[in-house]
This record gives C-alpha cells, sequence and structure tokens, in this order.
C-alpha cells in the first residue's frame, strides 16, 4: 500500500506556486499511489474562485482513491460550504481492502484553532472497529511540533482524540496545518506532520514537500511502515521505518 501525503496547498494568486506544483504533481503521479490524503488547508480564504483552481488542480492528481478533509483557512468566509459542493464529505471514510482511512473536519469557522468534539468521537471509535491499517487524517496536528513558536494550535482536545486513537489502536495519524514536516512515534502509532506542498508559506529553512508513507503486511499480521519525504526536485529522503 502506497499512501501520498500532501498539505497545505494554499491555492491563491498570493501563495500558490504553479511550478513547484506541477512538478510535485508529475512525482505523485510517477509514483502511482494507491490512495492520495490532502490534510486541509487546500485555499488561502475559502473563496469559490480559490476552491474552483484547487478542484482542477487535484483533479489532475492521477489515483482514484482520495481523501480530502478541509483546514482553517478552507473555512474561512464559509468556505466550508464550497468544500461540501465540491469534494462532498467534510468527515470520509474509505476503506481499501485491509486498510481503513477516516477523515474529520477539525476546522472552526474563522478560527485559526482545531477542535473535533465529543460528538464526533463515537462513530470514529465505530469506523476503527475492525483489523484493518488504521489511518486518521486531519487538519490540526496533535502533537506540538519543533519550530512551531508558541503552541497555541495543537487541537484544544487534543489529549481525548489522542487517548480514542490510542484505543482504536490507530496506526497512523496524518495532518498539517504548520506547515513544518516531522514525525513522531506514540505509542507505537506514528503522527505524521506535512510541510506546505507547493505554497510560498514556508517556515524557516523548511522546503515545500510531501509524505510518501509505503506500508506492507508482513509476518504475524504485523505492518512494515516506511515514511520518506518527497521534495520539488524529485528527491525522496527516508524519514522513519518501524514494525508495528
Amino acid at each position: 500500500m502506497q499512501i501520498v501525503h500532501l498539505s497545505d496547498i494554499h491555492f491563491s494568486e498570493a501563495y500558490f506556486v504553479p511550478e513547484i506544483a506541477e512538478s510535485m504533481l508529475q512525482k505523485i503521479n510517477q509514483l502511482d499511489p494507491d490512495i492520495v490524503v490532502i490534510t486541509g488547508d487546500l485555499t488561502e480564504n475559502g473563496f469559490s474562485a480559490e476552491y474552483d483552481g484547487v478542484k482542477e488542480f487535484i483533479d489532475k492528481i492521477e489515483c482514484k482513491d482520495k481523501v480530502l478533509v478541509p483546514g482553517n483557512h478552507d473555512s474561512k468566509n464559509a468556505g466550508y460550504l464550497h468544500f461540501e459542493d465540491l469534494f462532498e464529505n467534510r468527515f470520509p471514510t474509505r476503506n481499501l481492502g485491509n486498510v481503513t482511512v477516516v477523515g474529520a473536519d477539525s476546522s472552526q469557522p474563522d478560527l485559526d484553532e482545531g477542535h473535533l468534539g465529543r460528538e464526533n468521537y463515537g462513530w470514529i471509535k465505530e469506523a476503527f472497529s475492525g483489523e484493518n491499517f488504521k489511518v486518521f487524517a486531519l487538519h490540526h496536528h496533535l502533537v506540538p511540533i519543533p519550530l512551531a513558536g508558541r503552541e497555541n494550535t495543537v487541537l484544544v482536545d487534543a489529549g481525548d482524540v489522542l487517548d480514542l486513537l490510542n484505543r482504536c489502536k490507530v496506526n497512523l495519524v496524518l495532518c498539517g496545518h504548520c506547515h513544518i514536516p516531522h514525525v513522531w512515534n506514540l505509542n507505537n502509532m506514528l503522527v505524521v506532520n506535512a510541510g506546505t506542498f507547493c505554497s510560498s508559506k514556508t517556515r524557516g529553512k523548511t522546503t515545500q514537500c510531501f509524505n510518501l508513507i509505503q506500508a506492507e503486511n508482513g509476518e504475524n499480521n504485523n505492518w512494515n511502515v516506511r515514511v520518506s519525504r518527497v521534495f520539488p526536485q524529485g528527491k525522496l529522503e527516508l524519514v522513519t521505518e518501524t514494525v508495528m
């Protein structure tokens, strides 16, 4: 199973970098992933024209299985309504063979901080009730990450959500938001942050990138998982490899 994870496109006249986007698009299509997960901030302001532009770009990704969730920028100016029109579900669930992917909208209109809410815990638990390789996707990061400065935009109910995912034996959490790529291993659950995919809104010395996750079912129903980072020039950098 090959999963491409990208985040924070920020489609807009101000921040979207077309040449980087095109280079990254070609690399994704060459990889021919089984699923593409996009963890929010597709747009900068949630405007209809931005949504139309980013939808046209996402449609060029040659993968039939895509899971998308909105970010805080997508929910600005009631932009979540455009998200629902173009991508239908802000809380998608997908089963692909022995892999289950669950996505959740952690955004709140016109607020930067994220919140999932107890009203969503029940159906998330139900969606992860099987024995598949389990992937959870949301925009806001669940754990503070380096270079993020004063940390005030972690999911406000992060502790409860982490406990829920731990009890559900989730293998992989995918998120974005801070434009800083990073990986934490918590209780044998990989929490993988993506950098910005193709915007000029990079932090410090980070650059645009996306994540490639390769998961293979091995002996005794263990999973061999490799997380790599892919850069615009085509360079692929292994970040971590583990058995879970």
